[in-house]
């Protein structure tokens, strides 16, 4: 079949709906695992599913609000499974209660958001992250508050809250442990129920989690008692069965919801921070201890991995694949012996189902999304650049010919602490926009990616656009001797540190023919006082602006913006906190005056990600409408 008519079918056929299965839990002795399922699509009402390991046959469906959204179940040790359900016209959230025997009840009904809920060692007890009345979605990635009357006076505050199991509490009758001022990012019960440990800060929490400290939280009185103050980020706090040691994942991190490090342990009762996978060659991505150890997931390279560390720091792989795995609290759920796992499993050819069993031998349970096509076609690159290597992700399009030369676009992730990993390209994405257009997709992981070891996520330091863009660049030449890519069609796009990337690679180099930034920053000097988010620049300029502008200014794409000659479009949101539409402002502002194409738009009420659909939609057709005029055109 000809590609053109392959693109025509694909745009005139009705897209299929893909099943959604989120927040993934497993039972205690792993036979069961629950999920919340929904068919995707704007408006979808999810379900809470549970279902047997063995084979997935759906055991029971919970679903007591229809007006509700599901998230965040969670099993006691005696099968008792709790979750939450937000009411998004009411304001509130209830804590649901579901028995063995099918019994549901609500606990509490929280004003304003909660998460996380963790039940006591005794099974009475069960504590919730809440935010009441909050003034916004939980995360920096949300849209920012209105910023009007007096500024940084207060700010919302995530608190522990501990409900006993035998009472229903409402309203106003809800009274967080943790003290007021001070944001609670995770936490975790000790084993002797009389407390919690923390990683927390005070202030702001979508600023501060850059500088949170691990601490224990008195669940009686909420006293704090510091434990440490790590020099990385922390993830993941865990405590020892004997309750005596706590691990985290520290590392360079540079955005809440991405994950990656080694794992640093630190005593109960205070002390030093000690890595105990130091050296690794590999990104440590979430983490749970059992009463045999430490488990957790893994990225190496391309492979996403089940792994077991030891006392001594020793790494044992159990599974790995080349997937993108997720789950409710890790990204892999375990029972509790560790002898079962599952996950919910992705790849960029195929849609989620839920892989269960055996720890090293997980395997589908469902197949609901079996016949859902697959738009692209991928593989893993790898490359040697500058002392490194160096993996990404080349997807072509499904028919795509080999023999016809095509266009491609690279794809820059954000963070810069991240890294692209598989996830099925549905029809509804930029991705699969891109492919219906005949180009081709690569997503590099240059240095500051996951998956290569901390040393090599932190090789971006003081270097933001230098080794990296550099990686880059030798990747797209390790592309073009292996797939029909025109070098002469090449465009670039990114949003976040890869809108930086977009606009900073228009001043380095003439070797695209178009860009997109979305959400990116153009100014390190005007950006450090405008954001939402400086404390995390520090760890990777090691000082803030106003003691070593120099620093900031070798980096800003303004600096260098008359060498600018390549035709970009600019997005953002307007309340963006993390990088807010004053860079992309500036940057189009720039570009005009030099007069080189540009177009800028400003979604409105959106923040650091598009999440009205309607926006999505539009920023997708300006982006494949600017790379065909000024990309498929070149020569």
């Amino acid at each position: 079949m000809r590609l053109s008519l392959f693109i025509l079918l694909l745009a005139s056929a009705p897209a299929l709906a893909a099943h959604k299965f989120e927040d993934l839990a497993i039972s205690p002795k792993g036979e069961a695992v629950a999920a919340v399922e929904s068919e995707d699509g704007a408006g979808a009402h999810g379900t809470i599913v549970l279902r047997r390991v063995s084979d997935g046959r759906v055991l029971r469906v919970i679903d007591p609000c229809a007006a509700c959204d599901y998230s965040d179940p969670v099993f006691a040790a005696d099968g008792r499974l709790v979750f939450l359900g937000r009411d998004r016209a009411a304001g509130t959230v209830s804590l649901n209660l579901a028995d063995a025997g099918g019994h549901l009840r609500v606990v509490a009904t929280i004003k304003g958001l909660a998460e996380a809920p963790r039940f006591a060692p005794d099974g009475k007890r069960i504590a919730v992250l809440v935010t009441l009345n909050a003034t916004k979605e939980t995360g920096a990635t949300q849209a920012g508050a209105r910023q009007v009357g007096e500024i940084g006076e207060s700010s919302d505050e995530k608190r522990i809250a501990v409900f006993d199991l035998a009472g229903i509490v409402a309203g106003d009758a809800v009274r967080p442990i943790s003290p007021a001022g001070r944001y609670v990012y995770e936490y975790a019960w000790t084993p002797d129920g009389k407390g919690f440990v923390a990683s927390t800060a005070p202030g702001d929490g979508d600023d501060n989690w850059w500088v949170a400290t691990i601490d224990a939280i008195d669940a009686s009185t909420g006293a704090v008692r510091p434990i440490a103050k790590p020099a990385t980020q922390v993830r993941f706090p865990r405590i020892s069965p004997d309750g005596k040691t706590i691990a985290y994942i520290g590392g360079l991190m540079s955005d809440y919801g991405s994950v990656g490090g080694d794992v640093w342990t630190v005593p109960f009762a205070g002390g030093p921070p000690i890595n105990r996978t130091a050296g690794l060659k590999a990104t440590i991505t979430s983490l749970v201890w059992l009463k045999d150890g430490l488990r957790g997931t893994m990225l190496a390279g391309a492979d996403a991995a089940l792994v077991r560390i030891d006392d001594k720091g020793k790494v044992a792989t159990f599974w790995s694949k080349p997937v993108g795995l997720a789950a409710g609290d890790a990204k892999a759920a375990f029972s509790l012996d560790g002898r079962i796992a599952a996950s919910t499993v992705v790849d960029f050819e195929h849609a989620a189902a839920l892989y269960a069993g055996p720890v090293a031998a997980l395997a589908p349970i469902t197949h609901d999304n079996d016949a859902m096509p697959a738009p692209v076609r991928a593989r893993s690159v790898s490359w040697s650049n500058g002392g490194f290597q160096v993996q990404g992700w080349l997807l072509a399009p499904a028919n795509a010919d080999p023999a016809q030369r095509a266009p491609m676009i690279v794809n820059v992730h954000g963070g810069p602490a991240s890294a692209h990993m598989p996830n099925y390209i549905d029809a509804n994405g930029i991705t699969a926009d891109l492919a219906r257009a005949g180009y081709y997709i690569f997503l590099p992981n240059p240095r500051g990616s996951y998956g290569q070891g901390e040393a090599f996520t932190a090789a971006n330091k003081r270097d933001f656009g230098g080794g990296d863009l550099k990686d880059i660049l030798a990747g797209i030449d390790a592309v073009e001797k292996i797939a029909p890519v025109d070098e002469t069609r090449l465009g670039l796009m990114g949003g976040s540190y890869g809108g930086f990337m977009a606009m900073w690679t228009n001043t380095q180099t003439s070797r695209f023919k178009a860009l997109v930034a979305g959400a990116g920053l153009s100014d390190w000097i005007s950006y450090y006082g405008i954001n939402g988010i400086d404390q995390w620049m520090i760890p990777f300029f090691g000082k803030s602006m106003y003691d070593d502008p120099k620093a900031y200014w070798d980096v800003s794409a303004i600096q260098f913006i008359k060498r600018a000659k390549t035709p970009t479009f600019i997005y953002v949101g307007e309340r963006d906190i993390e990088v807010p539409p004053t860079q992309s402002i500036e940057y189009w502002h720039a570009l005009r005056e030099m007069g080189v194409p540009a177009s800028l738009v400003i979604y409105p009420g959106e923040g650091h990600r598009l999440r009205d659909p309607a926006h999505a939609a539009d920023m997708r057709k300006r982006t494949v409408a600017w790379f065909d005029t000024y990309v498929k055109g070149a020569r």
